[in-house]
């Protein structure tokens, strides 16, 4: 199995920036991939980015341009750099790993974004 915990979430006005991190521990070298979701509330989970063992990202049309995911497999480590936030980036973000076939959450980390 994979653990995944994120922190770095809080509260900031629009036009900010964050960096939310996501520590993996576990089946780390089974993992095939790797990602963040956010949920509004009243809203569906939603993907936000996915990035490959190779390193190949990709975002959500919403996030693109403002949102970087990356990882530091010395440190074991996802992040997500979140720049030019908007009010409606509000949610928890979650992120995941997918490893034999299995999918692993984390608890997820609150960003709000005030105008």
């Amino acid at each position: 199995q994979v653990q995944l915990v994120e922190s770095g979430g809080g509260l900031v006005q629009a036009g900010g920036s964050l960096r939310l991190s996501c520590a993996v521990s576990g089946r780390i070298f089974s993992i095939n991939g790797m990602g963040w979701y956010r949920q509004a509330p009243g809203k569906q989970r939603e993907l936000v980015a996915l990035i490959t063992n190779g390193d190949n990202a990709n975002y959500a049309d919403s996030v693109k341009g403002r949102f970087t995911i990356s990882r530091d497999n010395a440190k074991n480590t996802m992040y997500l750099q979140i720049d030019s936030l908007k009010p409606e980036d509000t949610a928890v973000y979650y992120c995941t790993a997918v490893a034999k076939g299995i999918r692993s959450w984390g608890q997820g980390t609150q960003v709000t974004v005030s105008s």
